[in-house]
């Protein structure tokens, strides 16, 4: 075995590393499991969101998946199934005709306005008020450096 580029964790680096994991799972799970009484699913969820917020509620597909770090191909599945729900349609791309997009339909709209106060009530639940305020503005700023990182390093591929 190699020895890693910038040496192994440390046992309180690992312990961390493993309770983020843990943690994030347990986290997804309670979200969807309180997300199922409305038939959907966290990622389906978040897609019926950010159409929401975007304009005219449509999105170009590329733009829909990179906003929620999906792949293209993932996404069209996705989309596909919430397609023959009713909740969202595909069309051409009204600004040039050859690209696709995600239009959020009255019936997903509908849908995302009765789901969202059970999902922030579940938010709340399992992750905002199981941590005191200070630990959690200190994990906004890690989260964000996180973020900064990742983008970093993806823009210098």
């Amino acid at each position: 075995m190699t020895e890693p580029r910038l040496g192994w964790l440390d046992a309180d680096q690992q312990r961390i590393w493993r309770s983020y994991l843990l943690a994030k799972t347990r986290i997804d799970d309670y979200l969807d499991a309180a997300l199922a009484a409305y038939g959907l699913s966290l990622d389906e969820y978040e897609l019926l969101v950010r159409l929401s917020e975007a304009e005219d509620h449509t999105l170009r597909m590329g733009e829909l998946a990179s906003s929620v770090r999906h792949s293209r191909s993932r996404l069209t599945h996705t989309v596909a199934r919430m397609e023959k729900q009713g909740l969202v349609r595909r069309e051409a791309c009204s600004s040039d005709g050859r690209g696709v997009q995600a239009v959020l339909t009255d019936e997903g709209y509908e849908l995302l306005k009765r789901a969202a106060p059970s999902h922030v009530d579940s938010v709340r639940e399992v992750f905002v008020d199981a941590i005191g305020p200070d630990d959690y503005k200190s994990l906004g700023r890690a989260m964000q450096a996180v973020l900064s990182y990742a983008d970093e390093a993806a823009e210098a591929k």
